[in-house]
């Protein structure tokens, strides 16, 4: 699957150029840990794309948070045994803008977004406004959405108000895919509300799930039988609330 190719992205926002893990280092890698796992688990970076508005003609979005006077395409390829997670998070803080990052490694292929903002402590600085969203598109029922995926992937696809809702339109789109994984049928919201609330019960279908495996594993190590009894109270009261989340998604 061509991630790249699906997002159709217009000749003149294309950029190719390969990023020296030397800027990597120097901008994303805090921790000498964190260089270590740069160094080695990236195979090479690239700068696919560079979505402005003279390259894809939606206007520039300011306000007291956040600019995105640009939003960049990377591409990295990943060695085996690369710690995914922190490799994508590490390249998302480097980089000024915010990026749809396309990350691949072995058979896996996965996209990553995440918006930017201002930071609080140190002036012109830009920092992460939130967990990455990250989707992984290898697997049977991930190539069972491939193709109405791909297709909303697209830029003309987007919303065209501002870089902003462009980039929040990839943001849905790839929790779009999350929720068909759980659904069995990918379908995007209508409207910046019904996006607001499938995101909201995303989470809390995850954090439901963790408790739900965190209450199992409890319940299986229990020996006395009073406390069993509670614990499959709790387990079915959890799960009636997972079943709730699942219709808003």
């Amino acid at each position: 699957m061509d991630v790249i190719a699906a997002l159709d992205l217009p000749a003149g926002a294309r950029v190719e150029q390969r990023v020296p893990k030397k800027l990597l280092l120097e901008h994303g890698a805090p921790t000498g840990a964190d260089k270590r796992l740069i160094s080695e688990g990236i195979e090479e970076l690239m700068w696919v794309a560079a979505l402005k508005p003279t390259t894809v003609g939606v206007p520039e979005y300011r306000d007291a948070v956040r600019e995105y006077v640009e939003v960049a395409v990377l591409r990295a390829d990943l060695r085996p045994g690369a710690r995914v997670e922190r490799i994508v998070e590490l390249i998302h803080r480097a980089v000024p803008y915010a990026v749809l990052l396309v990350h691949e490694g072995g058979n896996r292929v996965g996209v990553s977004a995440v918006h930017k903002r201002w930071s609080q402590g140190e002036a012109g600085a830009t920092v992460l406004d939130g967990p990455v969203t990250t989707v992984n598109c290898e697997g049977s029922r991930a190539m069972d959405m491939w193709k109405p995926f791909a297709e909303a992937m697209a830029v003309g696809r987007l919303p065209r108000t501002s870089l902003h809702a462009l980039y929040q339109g990839w943001i849905d789109t790839l929790l779009a895919l999350d929720v068909a994984r759980l659904t069995g049928s990918f379908t995007m919201c209508s409207g910046v509300e019904g996006a607001a609330d499938r995101r909201n019960a995303l989470q809390e279908w995850a954090t439901l799930e963790a408790d739900i495996t965190r209450l199992r594993t409890a319940a299986e190590r229990e020996t006395q039988l009073a406390r069993q009894v509670e614990l499959n109270l709790e387990l079915k009261r959890l799960q009636a609330a997972q079943a709730v989340c699942r219709t808003r998604l």
